[in-house]
């Protein structure tokens, strides 16, 4: 038996299928030809064609025509008010071409993404930005260095008797990591900018323009339109507008707002104003004192004072500094009463109830010591020391020059006689620290003469020096001291005028020790003194203070004199004298 073969049957779909296939397995073939690793057609990166190229073409073209070209050109950027520009290559931008060409081959081995590529061409890619993060922070920080606009206040200022304002400013202080934003977003974008601005962190003036604008104009420029006039106690004082300007001053308060100030004390001192003012002061003159017996009186009445204060000036000038016109810049300055601090009412509440001490020294007459001594017992006579108040010499006296009234006479200068202005004024030092000594207050400072002179007590004496030595001391009895100084052409009498803090006050000297006998020189200073010889040594006073008979204290006072050397005359150069 024969057997038939029958022939297979192939279904349409399938037949379909291997021609498809057939097909496909063409234009894969037909795109990986074509395309290879190049990229689509058309392809283009900020304007530069790279359509057919292949990555490496694409890469040397982009480097070439973008990179080098428009990537390279600075950029132009504002920060604040202020404009500069950045170079791309010093900030760290560029474009990494590689991964630029990677984006735009979009390539792939499936055959849709190789069969793709024969139907389709390429469009505009973006290009990647590449940042080099430290450079950019490096030529941010440069841009912030240079262009930090520090804030400013407005201000008006007076000068040469005009009002000048300060522009108010707002500060600027960059955003570093901001501007690193910035500037990438900035680079090789789609739609360039004609100018980046770089982000800033700003800070307003506390006082703004308008605020300086206003204070000009209500109180600068009306201050300095003119000068002031002022009634002080029926006298016309004039002030003009230089003098005032050097003590008007606007200060910010806590809203900034500029508020109008005028240093009254530096303008009362101001030797424009000063001359005047002190003409019409007039201080209060305290009641004499003298004693009837033991008892402290009125021996003549003193009388109030006129005081012009800084305050009342103040007061007066300010509110006309606001107007304009010679009129209405004329005001009155009101004056101060000032009391005398001894009066016929206030002894007793004072303590000057009794005579404390009285001391007086003798001299040789001579016109320098009758002037000398006589100008410092005026300037001594009616110091009032209150309870706690140290009082001193060369403040009460002040410098013995020719201008306060002092001559030239002698005085001992580097241990020998010499001439210089003041001389003599030290019998007038011994006068009070013997007063001082028994009235029982206590010394502060003091100091006796390098060598003894016979005239005074041994080591109960005192020299003064201006700048260098004074005679101090601290009233410590509880109650106020009236100082009374007189002189006559041989002799200084100075009282202490109070109450005793100790019944009594005595004084013992012991013997003189380490005696040391005098050399003879002869001295080539220009204002020598002849002098003759005197032993030196050292001697110790005490002062026993009593109460009640009873010994309250002893304090010792030790002085040392040197050797009162022969000199046979000439001088010698001056160093800090003392007044003999």
């Amino acid at each position: 038996m024969q057997q038939r073969i029958r022939p297979a049957y192939l279904h349409p779909a399938a037949i379909a299928g291997g021609v498809l296939a057939v097909g496909a397995g063409g234009l894969y073939l037909a795109g990986s030809l074509v395309n290879g690793d190049g990229i689509d057609p058309g392809t283009r990166i900020r304007g530069v064609d790279v359509g057919g190229l292949s990555r490496a073409e694409a890469q040397q073209k982009l480097e070439r025509e973008l990179v080098a070209g428009e990537g390279s050109k600075p950029l132009a950027v504002r920060i604040g008010d202020r404009e500069d520009t950045v170079v791309p290559a010093s900030a760290g931008l560029g474009v990494d071409t590689e991964a630029t060409v990677d984006k735009a081959a979009r390539s792939g081995a499936d055959p849709f993404t190789v069969i793709g590529g024969l139907f389709r061409s390429g469009g505009d890619v973006e290009p990647v930005v590449d940042v080099d993060e430290s450079k950019a922070r490096a030529a941010v920080q440069d841009l912030a260095d240079r262009h930090e606009q520090k804030v400013r206040d407005g201000a008006v200022t007076f000068k040469n008797g005009k009002a000048e304002a300060r522009e108010a400013r707002t500060g600027h202080t960059l955003d570093v990591d901001g501007a690193v934003t910035a500037l990438r977003a900035a680079y090789l974008p789609e739609k360039p900018a004609a100018r980046t601005e770089l982000p800033t962190h700003r800070t307003e003036p506390k006082v703004s323009a308008k605020e300086t604008d206003r204070a000009l104009r209500e109180f600068a420029e009306p201050a300095m339109s003119g000068p002031v006039t002022l009634d002080v106690a029926g006298s016309k004082l004039t002030i003009g507008q230089h003098t005032l300007g050097k003590y008007l001053d606007l200060k910010a308060d806590d809203k900034g707002q500029l508020k109008p100030s005028l240093d009254s004390k530096g303008l009362i001192k101001d030797p424009q104003v000063a001359e005047r003012i002190d003409g019409l002061n007039s201080g209060a003159e305290n009641a004499d004192l003298a004693l009837e017996g033991d008892r402290v009186v009125v021996a003549s009445d003193g009388r109030a004072g006129q005081e012009i204060t800084d305050k009342a000036l103040g007061k007066a000038v300010m509110p006309l500094l606001t107007k304009t016109g010679a009129a209405a810049r004329t005001g009155e300055v009101a004056t101060k009463t000032t009391q005398p601090q001894i009066s016929r009412e206030n002894i007793d509440e004072l303590g000057l109830t009794e005579k404390m001490s009285s001391f007086t020294v003798d001299f040789e007459a001579a016109p320098y010591r009758s002037t000398n001594i006589g100008r410092a017992a005026e300037l001594i006579n009616g110091s009032l020391v209150l309870p706690g108040e140290e009082w001193s010499f060369n403040r009460t006296v002040g410098e013995r020059t020719k201008a306060n009234g002092f001559v030239d006479g002698t005085i001992i200068l580097n241990d020998q006689y010499a001439k210089a202005a003041g001389g003599g004024v030290s019998a007038v030092a011994t006068t009070m620290y013997n007063a001082l000594f028994f009235a029982g207050v206590k010394p502060v400072e003091h100091g006796a003469h390098s060598f003894y002179i016979e005239r005074y007590p041994e080591g109960r004496e005192a020299t003064v020096a201006w700048g260098s030595l004074d005679l101090r001391f601290l009233n410590d009895s509880g109650n106020a001291i009236y100082i009374k100084a007189e002189s006559t052409d041989t002799s200084v009498t100075v009282t202490f005028l109070g109450t005793k803090k100790y019944d009594e006050v005595l004084a013992t000297q012991g013997p003189r020790e380490n005696i040391k006998p005098p050399e003879e020189r002869t001295s080539t200073a220009e204002q020598c003194q002849p002098q003759t010889p005197l032993e030196g040594f050292d001697i110790t006073v005490e002062r026993i203070l009593k109460n009640g008979g009873e010994e309250v204290r002893r304090e010792p006072f030790r002085t040392h004199y040197t050797p009162r050397d022969k000199v046979t005359c000439e001088p010698e150069e001056s160093s800090s004298p003392s007044d003999e």
